[in-house]
């Protein structure tokens, strides 16, 4: 009997775990006969959030089948929750398709790949994310008219990158995982023409200049000689005088759950103005906020977004997390699986006890045009997200464990491929079903939002 807690045994409880659930097994997806409707799925996710924004939401979710897959990350959990799952439990990132990966500035200045939305994660099973990732990669291949080869490979392999990189990772020392890192160096090999390198160094310099002091002249305007974030309704308006007396009295709330340094580092910037902001797909009807604030000068201005945090969309199906709080959640999932987090990261409780997230609004943020992809890009852009999912768990699961289970062949690749294909399938008659709803009349949609 290999002893517990041994790279041999953590390996051994891998290789038993496919017992529970056998690779090819992966492959399966048919929609149960109890399967909820997704469009009451998505209205109930709505029941709390702002009525007056959800139409845009819907609007938004009804462009395209890759829009509706964006903005039903509760739908997927609920068909994820009814196939079998290994028990190997990572921090899921909980919404790990295409367009939730992209470049972001480290403490160090440094631009980074990485996962970037955090707002579903939540201790489950590895395998979610990966199914995630690999479905929205066959949905995304499909919208850019790659034919079902070329997407089924292109999903193919994201998964076997996610694989070799957590074999690879489960050989590696603990900070040796905990240190490891995608930086921009190890981007542009992966561009062949020079046609694509170009545009792939357009993006990276696109993400350096997204900073506060770029959104400063976009997002503001001088009014009656001050500074004020401009009215852009109803996508972006000026927070009311309750709404900036609240986020005035829960600064020092946040404040708190930064670090001394960081803390220090914050009071040397001036509040200055306030507005409530639509992001996102799914996002949209929950409350969102940005702030302004401005440091030495008018000419230093730092932009913090605030946004609420809610139940992770996989908490109904998986067992208790460690966090009661909402946006405690978000923040340390977040610090959890990207390998350097925004310095200004933090989370509180605001008005009727509802619980917020902190972070920069923008800093060097960009994200790849996946809509505009080759058949060629898309593949080495797939390969990138497999491996950084790979990095990202690693660090909170048992890499020895899964890299044992997911084992040297590719019998799990070709398995998740396929679900990921029947899902892409799927995904197409929700976005149908969507789109019935909305003409007849059952929810209202705002298009082009």
């Amino acid at each position: 009997m290999t002893a517990p807690g041994t790279p041999a045994g953590r390996a051994e409880q891998g290789r038993a775990a496919r017992q529970r659930v056998r690779r090819s097994e992966h492959a399966r997806w048919a929609a149960p006969l109890d399967r909820p409707d997704p469009v009451a799925v998505l209205e109930r996710q709505g029941r709390d959030r702002l009525a007056e924004l959800l139409p845009i939401r819907y609007g938004r979710m009804a462009a395209t089948p890759f829009a509706f897959l964006r903005g039903a990350a509760a739908v997927m959990a609920a068909d994820l929750a009814a196939t079998p799952h290994t028990g190997l439990t990572v921090q899921l990132c909980g919404d790990a398709h295409l367009l939730n990966f992209g470049l972001y500035a480290s403490p160090e200045r440094s631009l980074l790949f990485d996962l970037n939305d955090f707002d579903e994660t939540f201790p489950g099973p590895f395998e979610w994310d990966v199914k995630r990732l690999a479905a929205s990669i066959v949905v995304a291949a499909r919208e850019n008219g790659h034919p079902d080869t070329k997407a089924g490979r292109a999903a193919r392999e994201a998964v076997a990158a996610y694989r070799t990189a957590m074999r690879r990772l489960a050989r590696l020392g603990e900070l040796d995982v905990w240190y490891m890192r995608i930086d921009t160096e190890q981007l542009l090999p992966l561009v062949r023409s020079a046609r694509d390198r170009h545009r792939a160094e357009a993006t990276l310099g696109r993400a350096r200049r997204r900073t506060s002091l770029r959104a400063y002249g976009k997002l503001t305007e001088v009014v009656d000689g001050r500074r004020r974030i401009i009215h852009d309704p109803p996508l972006l308006e000026p927070a009311g005088v309750a709404d900036m007396a609240s986020l005035r009295k829960v600064f020092s709330d946040y404040r708190s759950t930064l670090s001394e340094e960081r803390r220090l580092l914050l009071d040397r910037y001036r509040f200055v103005d306030a507005a409530r902001k639509v992001v996102g797909v799914g996002s949209v009807g929950l409350r969102c906020f940005i702030v302004l604030l401005t440091g030495r000068d008018a000419d230093d201005p730092l932009f913090l977004q605030i946004k609420e945090a809610r139940q992770s969309v996989l908490e109904e199906h998986l067992p208790g997390g460690p966090y009661t709080h909402p946006g405690h959640r978000v923040v340390a999932g977040q610090r959890l699986l990207q390998a350097a987090s925004d310095i200004f990261l933090g989370w509180m409780s605001g008005p009727q006890g509802r619980a917020f997230y902190w972070r920069q609004l923008r800093d060097m943020k960009g994200s790849a045009d996946v809509a505009g992809m080759s058949p060629g890009d898309l593949l080495a852009y797939a390969r990138l997200c497999g491996t950084a999912l790979a990095r990202a768990h690693a660090r909170s699961g048992d890499r020895i464990a899964i890299a044992a289970y997911l084992g040297g062949s590719d019998t799990f690749d070709r398995a998740v491929t396929d679900f990921a294909v029947a899902y892409a399938d799927q995904t197409v008659t929700d976005h149908t079903t969507l789109g019935a709803a909305i003409a007849a009349g059952v929810i209202a949609a705002a298009p082009g939002v």
